[in-house]
């Protein structure tokens, strides 16, 4: 993850819920991406740090197991500009200027210039990121397969000039990204400051949640609901499945009205966040423990990323 700001409800049910599973089936690496973060906010970057640590302590606190999982720092490790420089050597240009997703950022992003460089190279170095662990897997959302489709090509690339079968293509594991707005009804977007963060206060939420859109066909509690309109349930259907179904004929029978409604939500998601809570406070009572975990982590990643690149190497022929 980019450490671009602080981690959301939106992160939790689209990565993070996930990644604590898949603990439980593979070896992970989970990544501060803070080369990547420095791609687009290279005008903001006193507060990258600040959020690489804020982001590192909401993983733990959902359940990313450092004595199980490898948590590590991207720019602590050479190892991945090293590799990064050598793809840039390799990558044509036109494979890059395809990527969906930069076409689209540079339409979308308007606030920052972004056409640079760098920010056009980023998929070489996700490349460089996954390759250098010659990683079996990757978890990744469908707008994201383009990329990983990428770096397949690029470790086709490699073998191929090198007449080596060095890198493995990593497959994807497609992880399904529930459907999740912002309280205003937008994309959940810090940059739209419409969040509901992972270290929201009990009061922070509930204001947050009565601040949110609901079906806005419902003027009064006797009018019949729409719930397949309104983004509070959209947020039962996410986290509250079992509650869902009943909050919606509550709604089209007019016995539940929308300020109840979001009281409701606004209650369970405290009580879902209440442990996240604690563990957020027992981890930044001693920020020394946190910046152990890395630094532990580091160390591990560092392992698998220099033995790797001591075979890249080798494979080039290549040794100053």
């Amino acid at each position: 993850m980019r450490p671009t700001g602080k981690l959301h409800l939106g992160h939790l049910a689209g990565a993070l819920d996930n990644w604590v599973k898949l603990q439980a089936s593979y070896e992970c690496f989970f990544m501060v991406a803070d080369w990547h973060a420095l791609m687009s906010e290279y005008e903001n970057s006193g507060v990258i740090r600040e959020y690489a640590i804020d982001n590192v302590v909401d993983w733990l606190s959902v359940g990313i197991d450092p004595e199980v999982s490898t948590i590590f720092v991207q720019s602590c490790l050479r190892e991945h500009l090293d590799l990064y420089m050598i793809f840039s050597c390799l990558v044509p240009l036109s494979w890059l200027e395809r990527v969906p997703t930069y076409k689209e950022q540079l339409k979308e992003i308007k606030n920052r210039e972004i056409h640079t460089y760098g920010f056009l190279g980023y998929p070489a170095l996700q490349a460089a990121d996954i390759l250098i662990y010659n990683a079996d897997a990757v978890p990744v959302g469908l707008d994201q397969l383009p990329h990983l489709e990428l770096t397949r090509e690029i470790a086709r690339r490699f073998n191929h000039i090198y007449k080596k079968s060095l890198f493995k293509e990593p497959a994807d594991l497609l992880t399904t990204t529930p459907k999740l707005l912002g309280v205003d009804g937008r994309k959940m977007s810090k940059s739209y400051n419409n969040t509901i963060d992972l270290s929201e206060t009990e009061v922070s939420l509930k204001k947050k949640v009565m601040s949110m859109f609901t079906d806005p066909t419902r003027i009064h509690k006797s009018d019949p609901g729409h719930p397949d309109k309104c983004n509070v349930h959209d947020y039962y259907k996410v986290f509250f499945p079992d509650a869902a179904l009943r909050v919606a004929n509550e709604c089209k029978e007019s016995q539940l009205g929308c300020r109840e409604c979001k009281e409701g939500l606004a209650e369970r998601l405290n009580q879902m966040l209440k442990p996240i809570r604690e563990k957020r406070r027992d981890l930044l009572s001693d920020k020394k423990k946190i910046l152990k975990i890395i630094e532990k982590g580091n160390i591990r990643a560092q392992t698998a990323a220099s033995a790797m690149m001591a075979k890249i190497k080798e494979t080039l022929k290549y040794e100053l």
